[in-house]
């Protein structure tokens, strides 16, 4: 994890390792860049013509140099130019994931880092340093957990100084607090999604929301399986059948003070390992199928941020949590199972069983709380990696408002969301001969990632839905800077943006 200082000292002025600037494109040689070649890098605009550096959108130069507190280290990434008038905030959120990756590939534990104008981003000075602060400690993770060779370990913390020029240091500060806390969600997170499924059981995670809840006053009930049988909930009791673990249904409330607030229902899919049960997956795409639990991950990340943050709106979080394994027990193909709203579905795949539990925690939230909005979180579908690959989640809804809201959260977050269609035309796909439903759409419809979210629309009533498929973003995201092989937090940043910013 990193720690943050503020400091209004020029740049060369500080005992740090490295030292970082964000060059725009073809920017004259002067002001920061004149004064760090006079403090550390004599000749810095010749290295910078060598190594054809004219600071385009990603491009970096790493000079050291030996001065008598050692070798530091010159550290240049490149803004692009800009369009309509401002740099991309996106630009700068990978310009310092890269400066902080370059910092970890020299073994230094500080950084000073130059605070370009919030103004050339059209964002406030708190903004710019929350995705400042988060972006550093999203690209600081390192899980290392299981390595025991210490040459491979990440043994000490980075301590990030910002240097202010002419910015606002108390909205600098409060940006800074806000960006600890958002990164301490999002890598709390990408810690239990790259756990080993034996150490991320439905019952891990579970004691893990306890803890949540004990630590900001939030309300929790944990139903275990025998209780979610009693109650009726036959997708997630049918999903763990073939598991010797058993599955837990968890619930947290976080109640603002504000009185007469609306309440924002979440649900995050929380399969903790996912084999395809008995229509078993192919040996090599299980390799990565710990990734299964991403939303309830996401969920309970996004929740421990939001209750430092105390937003100014209720939340209802619900997790249903289960292993997809075949047995015995497992549930077949050809199957029905009724879930808590009463439906029924015919299950055709066991593979497509991420649906089957949220469909009883989405009917628990409609059926026992009065909610404003309502919004699930899923690694569901392989079909969303086809349609929209690794950079966007898939964001399916009929309600128009709700989906501005997700795209504002978006825009701000840098959790980037691409709207589909969720047109009626695709609803027969899910229509069963022998069941309300069937848990695959017909072939003739394909759209997957579609189809599937019309089975869940059978279980939020008449409450403002959205649906978030993160299939294809929560794991293994290739050439953003701030990510790392493994997990990437998807969705911890956008559900704090969404819930901070609720009008």
């Amino acid at each position: 994890m990193i720690r943050v200082n503020t400091s209004k000292f020029p740049l060369p002025k500080h005992n740090a390792k490295c030292f970082a600037l964000c060059v725009e494109q073809d920017a004259t040689f002067e002001g920061s860049l004149m004064t760090m070649e006079q403090a550390f890098v004599p000749g810095l605009q010749r290295f910078m013509a060598d190594a054809n550096f004219i600071g385009s959108s990603g491009q970096k130069l790493v000079v050291p140099a030996l001065t008598d507190k050692g070798i530091l280290y010159c550290i240049l990434v490149g803004l692009g130019t800009k369009k309509n008038g401002f740099f991309a905030i996106e630009t700068y959120r990978r310009a310092v994931g890269t400066i902080v990756k370059e910092v970890a590939q020299v073994k230094s534990d500080t950084l000073a880092l130059q605070l370009p104008d919030s103004k050339l981003f059209s964002v406030t000075d708190d903004y710019l340093a929350e995705q400042t602060v988060t972006i550093a400690d999203m690209a600081y993770y390192h899980f290392d957990e299981f390595i025991t060779d210490p040459k491979r370990k990440w043994l000490h913390d980075l301590v990030v100084t910002l240097v202010l020029d002419g910015h606002n240091e108390d909205a600098i500060n409060k940006g800074s607090y806000e960006g600890v806390v958002i990164a301490r969600g999002v890598n709390f997170t990408r810690h239990w999604v790259d756990m080993p499924p034996d150490h991320a059981t439905p019952l891990d995670l579970a004691e893990k929301a306890k803890e949540i809840a004990q630590s900001h006053g939030f309300s929790i009930t944990i139903f275990n399986e025998q209780e979610v049988n009693q109650m009726g909930m036959g997708g997630l009791s049918a999903v763990s059948r073939g598991s010797e673990r058993d599955c837990h249904l968890v619930i947290l409330e976080y109640k603002t003070k504000k009185p007469h607030a609306p309440t924002l229902g979440i649900v995050g899919k929380g399969i903790t390992f996912d084999s395809g049960g008995l229509s078993i997956k192919p040996a090599d795409s299980m390799e990565t199928m710990k990734d299964d639990m991403s939303g309830a991950a996401a969920v309970l990340g996004a929740l421990d941020a939001l209750g430092s943050l105390q937003p100014e709106i209720n939340i209802v979080a619900v997790l249903p949590l289960a292993e997809n394994l075949p047995s015995g027990k497992a549930i077949k193909p050809g199957d029905i199972v009724t879930f808590y709203n009463g439906k029924t579905a015919e299950i055709l795949n066991t593979d497509a069983e991420g649906r089957l539990i949220l469909a009883d925690a989405l009917a628990y939230a409609v059926k026992h709380y009065t909610l404003d909005a309502l919004v699930d979180l899923a690694t569901l579908t392989g079909a969303c990696s086809i349609a929209l690959g690794h950079f966007y989640t898939a964001l399916l809804s009929q309600h128009d408002e709700l989906v501005k809201k997700i795209e504002l959260a978006s825009k701000l977050s840098g959790d980037r969301v691409w709207r589909l269609p969720l047109d009626d035309d695709f609803k027969p796909a899910i229509r069963s001969e022998y069941a309300d439903i069937k848990n695959i759409g017909s072939k003739k419809y394909s759209a997957g990632t579609i189809t599937a979210a019309f089975f869940l629309q059978n279980f939020v009533g008449d409450v403002p839905w959205a649906h978030l498929d993160i299939a294809g973003t929560a794991f293994d995201v290739p050439d953003i800077s701030y990510y790392r092989s493994g997990a990437t937090g998807v969705g911890v940043r956008l559900l704090v943006e969404l819930a901070m910013n609720w009008k």
